[in-house]
């Protein structure tokens, strides 16, 4: 894929298309590696990205029981 490089002020920078953001989930900021002759455009993974949507999706399908109970007998018979 060919992309030009653009102005932006003083600097000079790529247009990443919507596609490509919502591809790899990139928001903010990325991870740039040079190797070689190469410039590596890497996403930065957050371990609980997309958590709320998963959930959601596990509620509308109603897969969101408890596996433990909340309250433990040693819990209630405190003397």
């Amino acid at each position: 894929m060919q992309t030009k490089i653009i102005q932006i002020g003083n600097s000079k920078g790529l247009r990443l298309s919507k596609m490509i953001l919502e591809k790899y989930d990139i928001t903010d900021t990325v991870n740039l590696r040079l190797e070689e002759n190469y410039i590596i455009i890497e996403p930065i993974i957050k371990p609980r990205n997309n958590w709320e949507k998963s959930f959601k999706e596990m509620r509308k399908n109603g897969h969101d029981e408890m596996l433990i109970e909340d309250i433990f007998d040693e819990e209630t018979n405190w003397e």
